[in-house]
């Protein structure tokens, strides 16, 4: 793929592009570019150099000055594809949450998250998020030992799929999504079954 350098004014965001962009979003971009530089081209189509995706950092760009951008251009695609595409790019990066096992140990790591003002799904600061993060990690662990003892008793024949003791810990599980229970997503909940099925 060839990245291409375009004046910025020579972009047409695509007026249909349903991907909102608060500007706390914009901000949060233009502070990466500004500590990383730009290193995600915008991808354009057409004469026109239609947005296909990236009209965040087109967004952030503008309002950072800059007067030209590195671009991608995706003219191989049909205008029915481009359009299609700009929902999929949108899409698929929100439909994703993080490992907490790889994220903990990042977290831990690095010290970014006073720059930004990010969470991973917890609504408080960074500092009790990333306790939270470890927390949870802890109880994964926990978890892990009980599917380790589960397997085992299942395999030696000491324990069955009808045992009442295997069902209480497979309701452990079990997506709560009232406000007198514990949320459980269903990709948590998905993969911890998977685990013990």
């Amino acid at each position: 793929m060839e990245i291409v350098k375009i004046k910025i004014g020579d972009l047409t965001p695509y007026e249909k592009n349903a991907k909102q962009h608060p500007q706390e979003q914009i901000e949060q971009i233009k502070l990466s570019i500004q500590k990383y530089s730009m290193c995600d081209p915008i991808g354009v189509w057409g004469e026109k150099n239609i947005i296909v995706e990236g009209h965040g950092r087109y967004l952030a760009l503008k309002e950072l000055g800059y007067d030209e951008v590195e671009c991608i251009r995706l003219d191989h695609l049909t205008d029915k594809e481009r359009k299609e595409y700009t929902l999929v790019h949108n899409k698929t990066t929100m439909d994703t949450g993080f490992d907490l096992d790889l994220l903990v140990p990042e977290l831990e790591e690095l010290d970014f998250l006073s720059d930004f003002d990010f969470n991973f799904g917890i609504d408080t600061d960074a500092e009790e998020e990333t306790e939270i993060v470890e927390d949870k990690a802890h109880e994964v662990d926990e978890l892990d030992e009980q599917e380790r003892i589960f397997k085992e008793r299942m395999a030696s024949g000491e324990l069955s799929d009808d045992d009442e003791e295997y069902q209480a810990f497979l309701e452990k599980f079990e997506a709560k999504k009232t406000t007198d229970d514990c949320y459980t997503p269903d990709n948590i909940y998905n993969a911890v079954k998977k685990m013990v099925c």
